[in-house]
């Protein structure tokens, strides 16, 4: 995911907020938010992933010239390219971590550069090789200042799971 602008906006932290569950008053009343250590609406922890609604080949959203797996026209599945793990088995998002060098509140302008993290394997019991990858994102604010490092570890099996 490459995201050239991502402007954090009050009413997308509110949204993202509810959406989770979390009323947390810090993510929309300013007036609280102000009397907080931060000091004003700061966005949840795990916020940046909506990042992905900026990103223009983000591979979950639907294209409008094609069939895609929840279209119901018949779609066979997702189109997107697997990386490591060998043949025929199935792959999972199996971690996300989040580390914040500052808040991101309203006004933010991020943009996020993924990089390729560590690569590790490890010998499944019922799957044969599972091959570990580590995808780190830096997300920088409109001054070009680290603001938010995401690490997601994906894992892809060697073959499908034995009954």
């Amino acid at each position: 995911m490459a995201v050239n602008k991502f402007p954090v906006e009050g009413s997308h932290i509110m949204m993202f907020a509810r959406s989770i569950a979390d009323d947390n008053q810090i993510y929309y009343d300013e007036d609280y938010a102000a009397s907080t250590e931060p000091g004003r609406v700061i966005a949840p922890p795990t916020f940046a992933q909506s990042s992905a609604q900026f990103d223009p080949d983000y591979f979950l959203r639907p294209k409008t010239d094609e069939d895609w797996f929840g279209s119901g026209k018949e779609a066979t599945g997702i189109k997107r390219e697997a990386s490591g793990g060998g043949g025929g088995g199935g792959g999972l998002h199996a971690e996300q971590h989040f580390e914040y060098h500052r808040h991101i509140g309203p006004g933010d302008v991020l943009t996020a550069e993924v990089k390729p993290g560590k690569t590790w394997e490890k010998e499944g019991k019922r799957s044969g090789k599972l091959v570990f990858s580590e995808t780190v994102t830096e997300y920088r604010d409109q001054n070009g200042e680290l603001v938010i490092t995401a690490r997601g570890v994906g894992v892809r099996t060697e073959r499908p799971v034995d009954q």
